[in-house]
């Protein structure tokens, strides 16, 4: 008959083995939690670091929205406003004076300025008091201001044109622009004493408003046939390109750097310089 209990030394054999096994099943189970403890302490400190450099790059986009900002408040709006000579009557409309002002001011690098041709053919000094209302509208920061060549023409007294200026001027020094006056003159036809008291006008004005003068507008261009239409009054497009560039620019240039500073020290708070704005590592911008 089969004996069905094994011997002593079979059960011995058996429990050793059974010993054995616990054994390599305790360290394979202790080398597995170990290892899930390192990757879990791994991923910690990487979703660590990860938090940390978001925090430290975060001053980059803020200053790059500042950045933008900054530009956008330094967008310009300069108005052209007078007559004819504004207009650019009998010449392209890319070359009339306040066209060639924007295309001249784009390639100087002023590229958020736009310039608005508000000139109107036949006008008076009378005629643009009566359509200030309108004109303002467009809210300028600068206008160019030349007006009085038809009153001239005509004759009109100069205490009267002296006046509308004046008028014109103030109006827009409340409406938040700053004026550039024009400076005209007249043929001599009308009398000497007429086209003194006439030219004699616009510094006067410029000095007690405290506006900036082109003393003449029309300064190595009037009086030229080659740089004049055939009623040698208006100029042609080349004569528009040297008051651009010889009579306006110059005025003109000093004063929008004026403005773009100002702007910039708007832009920074006080006592508070551009490496205090960037948040450090150790810091969490607001």
């Amino acid at each position: 008959m089969m004996n069905l209990f094994p011997s002593s030394a079979k059960r011995s054999a058996i429990q050793r083995s059974y010993h054995y096994a616990a054994v390599a099943f305790l360290m394979i189970t202790m080398t597995l939690s170990g290892c899930q403890k390192q990757s879990e302490s791994t991923n910690a400190t990487d979703n660590q670091t990860t938090n940390t450099q978001v925090t430290v790059n975060q001053p980059t986009t803020e200053t790059s929205t500042q950045t933008g900002q900054q530009e956008s408040s330094e967008s310009l709006t300069i108005l052209a406003l007078g007559d004819s000579l504004t207009e650019g009557l009998g010449v392209a409309k890319e070359g009339n004076y306040p066209a060639q002002l924007q295309a001249r001011l784009q390639e100087l690098g002023y590229k958020n300025i736009e310039v608005i041709n508000s000139g109107l053919s036949g006008e008076t000094s009378t005629g643009l008091v009566n359509r200030l209302d309108w004109v303002l509208q467009t809210k300028p920061d600068i206008t160019i201001l030349t007006i009085g060549a038809n009153d001239g023409i005509r004759g009109i007294d100069v205490a009267t044109v002296e006046a509308n200026i004046r008028t014109a001027v103030k109006r827009l020094q409340n409406n938040g622009s700053q004026v550039i006056l024009g400076g005209m003159q007249i043929y001599d036809n009308l009398g000497n004493d007429y086209v003194k008291s006439f030219a004699a006008m616009y510094p006067r004005i410029a000095e007690d408003m405290n506006v900036t003068l082109i003393p003449f507008v029309l300064e190595g261009v009037a009086a030229d046939p080659n740089l004049n239409q055939a009623d040698a009054i208006h100029p042609t497009a080349e004569g528009y390109t040297i008051i651009v560039n010889d009579n306006i620019l110059p005025i003109l240039k000093p004063e929008l750097e004026k403005i773009k500073a100002n702007q910039q020290d708007l832009s920074v708070p006080e006592n508070t310089s551009a490496n205090t704005r960037t948040a450090t590592p150790t810091e969490t911008p607001q």
